[in-house]
């Protein structure tokens, strides 16, 4: 079980966003444990899509980041 701790979405300048590339974040977790930090790459539609922000309780499974209702 993690907390996310923060969410960085990329800055892609004036270049803006490479063509066919999804914008992906990085999502800073903490490990309700251990209190252990570590980052993973979301894309940010999946974050919308499962109703993720700061301060949301979720479990990693598979590689894949779930809500943890």
């Amino acid at each position: 079980m993690y907390i996310v701790k923060d969410i960085i979405e990329p800055d892609f300048g004036c270049e803006g966003l490479p063509e066919g590339e999804e914008i992906c974040c990085e999502v800073i977790l903490e490990d309700k444990e251990n209190g252990n930090e570590s980052v993973i790459k979301v894309p940010d539609a999946e974050l919308y899509k499962k109703n993720i922000d700061i301060g949301s309780q979720v479990r990693i499974t598979d590689g894949k980041i779930f809500a943890d209702d």
